[in-house]
């Protein structure tokens, strides 16, 4: 399976368990604001630019819409800092870490979590863990409604919100059934990073003894929220599905202006290709009519 289809078929799966975006290169940092296309090959936003960035706020004005993103009142908003969270697609069973002989001489007891997962055999299924995340949002009530006027966000997607973890581990299964065992295992305190608990803190690391090539994981030794595992992305329509789908007189809320984004391509199959004849489909219900086209 090419990584491109994995990419693919795991950001699928996972929107399938959440409604949200995964980022199957954790490092590559998804900030919120930014908008761009989304790849329809390996699932990735090809980002485009920011609306926080100095040059989008310079477009705003000179197209007259009365919004000043600086203020602190439309800057990004952070929440606290949440419990682990392992998310799972649908048919994946997760249960407690049984230790075998093999591992009990690891350091298991003050893991952060230990878990073990079991897939079904002859289906992908897809695991994200993200240590301790932390979610940033776009504020709501005011910017979402104004700036989706801006010419550079036609019909493109806005990452309104995201996590950020200072660890997390992604896993692709190889459809044989298998039984796998994960845990985030704690050493010697090392000192604190900027904005942690003084007097140090545990180094962590990933154990697992999942054999399959789709693993990817990374730890920052510093308790740094580098990584983005996860996002939530809004599309703006095009004005003539907006009509078609509500009425005019309709109020015009956030909701509606920025629906919930859907995956551009269709059903797949378990190695992230899609079904040609879904295709077809598709290509019919996206083209408007003459009719709807000049209404």
């Amino acid at each position: 399976m090419p990584d491109i289809a994995a990419s693919r078929r795991f950001i699928d799966l996972i929107y399938q368990a959440t409604s949200k975006w995964a980022n199957w290169d954790p490092p590559i940092e998804i900030k919120v604001g930014d908008y761009g296309k989304i790849d329809k090959e390996t699932g990735g936003l090809d980002v485009e630019g920011n609306i926080y960035d100095p040059a989008f706020q310079t477009s705003l004005n000179k197209q007259g819409l009365n919004i000043n993103l600086s203020e602190p009142s439309c800057q990004p908003q952070t929440g606290g800092v949440d419990d682990d969270i392992i998310i799972s697609s649908s048919g994946v069973k997760q249960g407690d870490l049984l230790v075998k002989p093999e591992v009990s001489l690891l350091n298991l007891a003050s893991a952060s979590f230990k878990v073990e997962f079991q897939f079904q055999e002859g289906k992908r299924g897809a695991v994200l863990a993200m240590h301790k995340p932390q979610q940033e949002s776009i504020p709501r009530g005011k910017v979402l409604t104004l700036v989706h006027k801006a010419v550079e966000l036609h019909d493109k997607y806005l990452v309104t919100s995201r996590l950020t973890c200072p660890a997390y581990w992604i896993y692709l299964s190889n459809k044989s059934g298998e039984r796998i065992a994960l845990a985030l295992t704690a050493s010697a305190p090392i000192p604190a990073a900027v904005g942690l608990t003084a007097g140090g803190t545990a180094s962590m690391d990933w154990w697992t003894d999942a054999q399959a090539a789709f693993i990817r994981k990374a730890v920052d030794k510093t308790g740094q929220y580098r990584y983005t595992p996860l996002y939530t992305l809004k599309h703006r329509p095009n004005n003539w599905a907006q009509r078609l789908f509500r009425g005019e007189q309709e109020e015009e809320t956030e909701d509606h202006l920025w629906p919930d984004c859907a995956p551009p391509w269709q059903p797949l199959d378990e190695d992230g290709i899609e079904d040609p004849v879904w295709e077809d489909v598709r290509q019919v219900l996206l083209t408007p009519s003459n009719d709807l086209a000049h209404n």
